[in-house]
């Protein structure tokens, strides 16, 4: 579980709701400070969540908190699905996310949604897999977030979730945090006019279950065969798992 509840503005009103403004507000701006502040690794953390895919067996695809559509596209890249939906709870970041799939000719592929990953609009047993990127820490409850996210996936489907970790090798730890905690923010800060979206994602992270804590989370929900691969010197995981 969450050692904390840490909201990007506030302890007033709930995470869901301060999530989604923030998210409506960096919109704009979130694809390039991803790329800028991750200098471009976080496309390589994508190709190779996806790889996690099995491209006979996972044909429809939900990606949970889909943001700008990056995973989304990337899995249309990787495999020949045919269908990937993305939710999330922000419409600027969708809004963003419909005009890159149109750039690429996806439409009649990716379908972008507005929808909350603790109330998921499906059907049980929809779809071969889901995932998630970035996404998880974000949830108000993770494990009623990681249960919904269960109840839409086949039997024997696929969940794989991307995430970002704490490095624990020194002094690379101390290195990345030192850059997480105080020029992350400050970059984001003047680039996308919102002085609390990037505190929160150092905060968000340092709250968030990672490594074995995270698939301790994932067994005791009811997901199967759960593992962690880190990646980056620990930036970031990827954790896959089963129905």
């Amino acid at each position: 579980m969450e050692k904390q509840q840490v909201k990007p503005y506030s302890e007033e009103g709930s995470k869901k709701k301060q999530v989604s403004n923030m998210f409506d507000n960096i919109a704009p701006y979130y694809d390039f400070l991803n790329r800028f502040l991750s200098l471009g690794i976080d496309r390589s953390w994508r190709k190779k969540a996806i790889a996690q895919l099995d491209p006979t067996k996972h044909k429809y695809v939900l990606d949970v908190a889909t943001g700008t559509a990056d995973l989304a596209l990337e899995t249309a890249k990787q495999i020949q699905v045919k269908q990937i939906i993305g939710v999330d709870i922000s419409e600027e970041m969708l809004a963003i996310g419909r005009t890159k799939v149109a750039k690429k000719g996806l439409e009649q592929v990716i379908q972008l949604k507005s929808g909350d990953s603790e109330n998921l609009p499906f059907e049980d047993n929809s779809f071969d897999a889901l995932t998630v990127a970035f996404g998880v820490r974000n949830y108000e409850h993770l494990e009623k977030g990681l249960v919904e996210m269960k109840r839409v996936l086949k039997p024997g489907g696929k969940v794989v979730i991307l995430e970002f970790s704490r490095p624990t090798i020194f002094p690379f730890k101390q290195l990345f945090n030192f850059y997480f905690k105080y020029i992350l923010p400050t970059i984001g800060r003047f680039t996308s006019k919102d002085p609390k979206a990037y505190s929160y994602l150092y905060e968000s992270v340092q709250a968030f279950p990672d490594g074995q804590d995270f698939v301790d989370v994932l067994n005791k929900i009811g997901y199967n065969n759960n593992q962690c691969i880190p990646l980056t010197l620990g930036i970031c995981s990827i954790y896959v798992g089963e129905k």
